[in-house]
């Protein structure tokens, strides 16, 4: 069963599967983000056969060729949110929206079929995190792990306040704590959760290159955002505010803060209950033994 995990402020399932379904080019910050989590596939050194990206499709082109550099002879997976795997060398953007549109295919990946999952910038976008995290576990086998970036709650401060001094609906769903997402693998069935966090100043020449950007890097989807469209003079005073707010100085660029939260966590070992009568399945004693060291 999911865990059950409560977000501090709702999704709109509806907008966030609308969202998943584009097949949109990955925007340079992923990309960036990506390069910098691929950095520390070194560090972790556990060794990786089978791997699964559950950020594609918009990281196909980009992050993806990154890790496989890592884990050259591993076999590599695409991983939707609903725990469904497809060789990756299948996956295209028409393929893949066409297939999380699918009912009867492809099967659901078999349990403890992958040595980590990927997903580069994707869970602050998951309007169910505790089926997101489930789908991650039970795709990963005893002794593997998940690596994962998202926004956390500092990004777009400069927006939102400038938001709430004009008393109009959040510009974007509340994001969520490193701690959080720390508490949240635990509960998933996760061990040994790290994490860590940064913020990135990105600065633009114009309101209108800033929003651009922000269209790129993802949809609103907290509930209470505008409904419907806005006017072309709603525009225009969106323009003239994030000018004036978002410069230091009249001769200085518009800057917007990111945090970004990066995490990874191991799926344990099978423990065995002690009874009077244990009846242990010999694979998976094979499978203890060829991970003992030495082994």
């Amino acid at each position: 069963m999911p865990a059950e995990i409560h977000t501090p402020s709702a999704i709109d399932p509806a907008a966030a599967r609308r969202w998943a379904r584009l097949s949109a080019a990955a925007p340079w910050l992923h990309e960036e983000i990506g390069r910098r989590m691929a950095g520390r596939l070194d560090v972790i050194g556990l060794p990786v056969a089978r791997w699964a990206d559950a950020s594609a499709p918009r990281d196909v082109q980009a992050v993806h060729a990154l890790v496989a550099v890592h884990y050259p002879k591993a076999r590599a997976f695409a991983l939707d949110e609903a725990g469904r795997l497809a060789p990756y060398a299948a996956v295209s953007p028409s393929w893949w929206q066409r297939w999380r549109g699918a009912v009867d295919s492809p099967q659901p990946a078999p349990e403890g079929a992958m040595d980590m999952v990927w997903a580069n910038m994707c869970a602050h976008q998951a309007a169910d995190p505790g089926a997101l995290l489930a789908a991650w576990r039970r795709a990963l086998a005893p002794g593997g792990f998940v690596m994962f970036s998202c926004f956390g709650p500092d990004t777009l401060r400069e927006l939102r306040a400038l938001y709430a001094r004009l008393s109009w609906p959040p510009p974007a769903q509340d994001f969520v704590d490193m701690h959080d997402w720390g508490d949240w693998l635990v509960t998933a069935g996760f061990a040994e959760p790290v994490m860590d966090m940064e913020r990135i100043t990105l600065t633009f020449p114009s309101a209108a290159r800033l929003l651009a950007e922000l269209r790129g890097l993802g949809r609103n989807l907290h509930p209470a955002r505008f409904a419907g469209l806005r006017t072309r003079g709603w525009r225009e005073r969106l323009h003239a505010e994030l000018e004036t707010a978002l410069r230091a100085d009249a001769d200085q660029p518009l800057a917007l803060t990111f945090e970004i939260i990066y995490g990874h966590a191991l799926a344990p070992q099978p423990r065995h209950a002690v009874q009077a009568q244990t009846e242990i399945p010999l694979d998976q004693v094979r499978a203890a033994l060829r991970r003992r060291p030495g082994g």
